[in-house]
Formats: C-alpha cells, structure tokens, sequence
C-alpha cells in the first residue's frame, strides 16, 4: 500500500473479508486512499475462495466525510496508466465476483457516498447514519458516479433533490428513497449484516458469481458516462465560484473534526 493504511483488511475467513476504514480524524478520502483501494480491489479479484466483502469505518462519526480537497488537484501517484483510478476501482468492484456489502454508521457524503452506490448492498444505522453529495454546495459538481448511478437507485427526481439540494439525508429517507437496502436501529445492524454474510459465505461462489453478472447486464452505469462526469468535477474545481466558496469553506471548519463538519449540510445552505 502507499504510506499509511486507510483501512484494515481484516480476512476472516477464505470466504468472508471485513474492511475497516480509519484515516482520522474524519475518514477523508485522498489520493493515497485510491491507490489503496485499487490495490485492495485487486486482491479480491484475485482470491478464488473469497465470497463477500463487507466495508465499515472504526470512526462512528464518519464512514467516509468527502474528498481531501485541499488535495483535490493532486495526480494520484502511482496509478500507472489508468485514467481514472476511482472509476477503475468502482467499476471492478462492480464487476468482481464476490457480494460487496456496506455496513454504515456515521456520515457518507461526497465520494463517502458515492463509494456506497458503488457496493452491492448497503445497509445503515437510524441512529447514527448520514448520506449526502455536497458538491454544488461547495460549488462544483459530483464526479465520483453519482449523477449516473444516483437516479439508477432512487430516481431522477429524488436525485436531483439530493444533488442540488446539497443537504445531510437521514438513514430512514435513504431507505424510503431506496438509498439503502435497509435502514435499522443501531443495536440491530451487526446482526443483521452478520447474518446475512454468514449465509452468502456458505453459498457456492458459482453460483453467486454468475448472479451477479446476470444481474449487472441492467441497472448498472456506462463507463463513458462516468469518466464524463469526472472530467467535469475536475474543470468544476477551477471555476472562480468554487474557489471562492471553497476559501469560506477551509475557514469554518471543513476538513476539521468539529461542528461544521458534522452538520455539513446545515451549514452549505447558510454560506
């Protein structure tokens, strides 16, 4: 991995791995957090046992904040030839023959969320989960999949309520919304996503495999639809509009554990 690890890969058993996101104080993602998970990404394609994966965070409030935007412009080192390492990691990840399943507490905005749209099943806690895409907030635009594969899950005009609106989305909406698989109370999420990957890891990895690849001939995003949406965040991060709002921003608090960054999208609608 590059520098320090964003996550534990923990391999519970040849069937069965649980990946815990801790990258204080806030789980941002950066350039170092891409190489990392197209590393990992690679290590699931390549395990011939391995079932079903589940992704959590070690910090209750945050899955994944956002973007290290004072980062945002950085090349990601190391990432060889391909264009896009965050799409080639979401789409592989799509792609790959094991079960990706999110486990969420805390809050998922930005690419935190995009990041859960591209697991296969997701699954949130009422008490302590978030779900958000900030960026016409701060002034740019979504690049990390969400305006394709936000209106595949909850519809267009839902997604463009949380794309324009740029506010915090409560578990129990997100379900409403079809955000999430299921939204339960928190003392009830481990059992229930620990049932449910007991059961995918005593399958047939077959048999799951070829499901899944059925099932991704429908509902899934055009690749050249992605990398058009990145191209245009990346232009978005140069606009005089979201320098600006992007200096207000860094001086409240953002990227900073603290109370701008916990009601986020309370204080988007008030800059």
């Amino acid at each position: 991995m590059t520098g320090r690890p964003h996550f534990i890969v923990h391999e519970e058993s040849n069937s069965y791995w649980r990946v815990v996101f801790e990258n204080p104080p806030l789980n941002l993602v950066n350039p170092d957090t891409l190489v990392q998970l197209r590393q990992l990404v690679g290590r699931i394609e390549a395990s011939a046992e391995l079932k079903v994966v589940l992704f959590e965070s070690a910090n209750p409030d945050f899955f994944l904040a956002h973007y290290d935007m004072a980062r945002a412009t950085e090349k990601v080192v190391g990432e060889g030839t391909v264009e896009s390492p965050w799409i080639d990691f979401a789409t592989r990840l799509l792609y790959a023959p094991v079960i990706s399943i999110a486990a969420v507490r805390g809050r998922a905005r930005g690419i935190g969320n995009e990041f859960l749209m591209a697991c296969d099943l997701r699954f949130a806690s009422i008490e302590r989960a978030i779900f958000s895409q900030p960026e016409i907030g701060v002034g740019i635009v979504p690049g990390g999949g969400a305006l394709e594969r936000l209106p595949l899950l909850v519809g267009r005009s839902r997604a463009l309520e949380i794309i324009v609106g740029a506010d915090d989305l409560d578990a129990t909406t997100a379900e409403c919304y079809g955000l999430v698989n299921r939204a339960v109370p928190d003392a009830e999420l481990d059992m229930l996503v620990f049932n449910l990957v007991r059961r995918i890891a005593s399958f047939d990895k077959q048999a799951i495999a070829e499901s899944k690849k059925a099932l991704n001939r429908t509902g899934t995003p055009d690749p050249a639809d992605l990398r058009s949406s990145q191209e245009l965040f990346r232009s978005s991060i140069r606009w005089p509009g979201a320098r600006a709002r992007f200096e207000t921003l860094v001086e409240r608090g953002l990227g900073q554990h603290g109370d701008f960054e916990l009601r986020l999208g309370q204080h988007l609608g008030s800059l």
